[in-house]
């Protein structure tokens, strides 16, 4: 499995990194975040939403589970990290399936819902504003798209 990696030095630099992966999204994209508290996660979903033209503010849904945002593309944006049972039907296939992009936080809390193919992206703090972002294409898509973005 090929794996790719970046550092980014500070917010703004993950946020554009993120922006322009959002360019080359197509409708039905899984993405899953990893990572601990404050890695990145939701600064790198601002950055997809941004490059998808979301205009309205993104945050964390940690308390409602699901946003969603309008754009180039919808944008679906979980934080599954209060999800009790993993096996609980949220209606996930419903989004994973959809017309939009699919953002997921904490997403090995569901990986048995999660579709097989995706973008896993780990995100790491290594110092106060720098982070380590490692993708992890499953499937031709996602290997394809990682390829373009970072050729």
């Amino acid at each position: 499995m090929n794996q790719f990696e970046r550092i980014s030095t500070n917010s703004e630099e993950t946020g554009q990194f993120a922006a322009g992966l959002a360019e080359l999204l197509h409708p039905g994209d899984i993405i899953a975040l990893e990572g601990d508290l404050g890695a990145g996660k939701t600064t790198f979903t601002k950055g997809l939403a941004k490059g998808l033209e979301i205009k309205k503010n993104v945050n964390s849904p940690t308390f409602t589970i699901i946003k969603e945002y309008k754009g180039r593309l919808p944008l679906y944006h979980m934080d599954v990290y209060r999800v009790a049972d993993s096996y609980e039907d949220l209606g996930f296939d419903e989004y994973f399936n959809g017309d939009g992009v699919t953002v997921v936080e904490w997403a090995h809390l569901i990986d048995e819902q999660l579709p097989e193919e995706r973008l896993t992206i780990f995100l790491y703090r290594l110092e106060e504003d720098r982070r380590k972002m490692v993708f992890v294409p499953t499937g031709n898509r996602y290997e394809e798209l990682c390829k373009e973005i970072f050729k």
